[in-house]
């Protein structure tokens, strides 16, 4: 049955997957799974022990990580709340802010960040498959002496499986998806609790907590303050896109409650047994292992060593499909709506990936520094813009409607807000300096935050007095008036 366009949107930015959620059943418990799912994979495991390179001991990084986590907490609601309250998904909220068509920019900034990192998260997880795979049949070890673009023709398989299984997740959307996620958090939590146990009783429960830091160039105050601002920048992608999945949520409460419990006490505990398995690791294998899946390969128990490989390919699959899937999905269908629906925007974004070669992408410091860092230092710009225009700007007050309209409160100037393009290209420049110039090196952790305050700051002032912005305001509360 095909879904029936409302009279007065435009097919150029309708289609059934960005219109307003209306069925409502990602509750508390999917909305923590979710969190589960994002926060236990390999990059959210070796990111807690990772800090312990700025210089600081185990209890500064400790109060870094939840100074962090509460930051985020409190910000990621901004996010929640007005996705589960518009019921859009991200690039129709940036309709918002940056108008009907403007709101490509930010859509497909965004997208491109998720892609490349899709890929390589992707290839962090067939790298599980490899350990299983010469477990079961160690004659397979010939399979990894080629090269092929890069990569053995063993790592070719181990990739393309995980790659098929990730567009499995897709057939129904994000119903499939929710269902998935419901399960795969928890599941890591039991591995990592087993992993916990063995290390410890192979370390004689006899474990050092001060891991080998590096230096504190600028001192251990300045490396406090870039630990925490880390942790935000860690999850600076889904603070823009967290309304992709708040959208289905059936309150504010639903919203609050699962992120309290998913990010600062699942994040914390998670770290804290993160740490604790790095260094346990020392006193067991005599070196410090950062890499849970080459822990793993150690266990000298086949069963529960393809357990353990098996659980974070799952898991790695899951922060995939949470950060980096479900994103580009939408932001894709929203350059071209009447042409790409959410499974083929997540098709187009799978397939871009497998033609990267995230492997060369991940191995060279280069890209990673320039193209993944450069990206990312200009979603603070954006965060900053889109959330200062929604709450503190309009109020909350929007005409849901009109952003599907080319002729209403969100077309601007031919469907750009000129007046949000220069608060990016102001705050966006910086960003980026700081963030990638070496002499500037003290302050690239801040380049988040910096790009955010400036964005923000500067789209309020050249903004406040916008009178069709204060049009919008006043018939959107007015709307919001009327009984029923």
């Amino acid at each position: 049955m095909s879904h029936v366009i409302p009279p007065g949107v435009s097919r150029r930015l309708y289609n059934e997957d960005l219109a307003p959620a209306e069925h409502r059943t990602w509750g508390f418990y999917s909305l923590f799974a979710m969190w589960m799912s994002d926060i236990h994979s390999l990059g959210g495991y070796t990111f807690a022990a990772g800090l312990f390179a700025l210089g600081l001991g185990a209890w500064q990084v400790f109060l870094a990580l939840v100074a962090g986590i509460v930051i985020v907490f409190v910000l990621m609601n901004f996010s929640g709340y007005a996705g589960q309250k518009t019921g859009v998904p991200y690039p129709v909220l940036a309709r918002i802010s940056f108008g009907t068509f403007g709101a490509n920019l930010p859509a497909l900034i965004r997208a491109l960040v998720a892609i490349a990192w899709y890929g390589i998260q992707t290839w962090l997880a067939s790298r599980a498959v490899i350990v299983i795979a010469l477990e079961i049949w160690p004659e397979l070890r010939g399979l990894t002496e080629n090269n092929f673009l890069g990569e053995s023709a063993l790592g070719w398989l181990a990739f393309l499986l995980m790659w098929s299984l990730q567009l499995l997740l897709l057939r129904n959307g994000m119903e499939t998806i929710r269902r998935f996620q419901d399960w795969a958090g928890p599941a890591v939590w039991a591995v990592m609790g087993v992993l916990v146990v063995y290390i410890l009783i192979n370390a004689g429960w006899n474990i050092s907590l001060d891991l080998p830091g590096g230096n504190a160039p600028w001192g251990v105050t300045h490396a406090f303050f870039a630990a925490t601002a880390l942790t935000v920048t860690y999850f600076s992608t889904l603070m823009l896109n967290f309304c992709d999945f708040s959208r289905f949520a059936p309150s504010r409460k639903a919203v609050r409650t699962a992120n309290l419990w998913g990010l600062p006490v699942n994040f914390i505990a998670f770290s804290i047994v993160s740490v604790v398995v790095t260094a346990g690791t020392f006193k067991v294998y005599g070196e410090y292992i950062y890499d849970p899946v080459e822990i793993v390969g150690r266990i000298d128990n086949i069963w529960a060593l393809l357990l353990g490989a098996v659980t974070f390919a799952v898991a790695t699959l899951g922060i995939n499909v949470v950060a980096n899937f479900v994103s580009p999905a939408y932001d894709l269908a929203n350059a071209w709506p009447s042409r790409i629906d959410f499974r083929r925007g997540g098709l187009i974004a799978a397939m871009i990936a497998l033609v990267i070669t995230p492997w060369n992408l991940f191995n060279s410091p280069v890209v990673i520094n320039l193209f993944l860092g450069g990206l990312g230092a200009l979603l603070g710009p954006l965060f900053g813009i889109i959330m200062v225009d929604y709450y503190v700007l309009r109020k909350q007050r929007v005409l849901v409607r009109d952003l599907f309209r080319e002729e209403g409160y969100y077309t601007y100037t031919h469907g750009w807000n000129q007046k949000a393009l220069l608060s990016f290209i102001v705050s966006a420049v910086p960003a980026v300096i700081l963030a990638l110039v070496p002499v500037f090196a003290a302050a690239s952790a801040f380049s988040w935050f910096i790009g955010a305050g400036v964005a923000g700051t500067v789209h309020y002032f050249i903004s406040r007095n916008d009178t069709s912005l204060a049009e919008s305001v006043t018939a959107a509360a007015n709307e919001e008036a009327i009984p029923g």
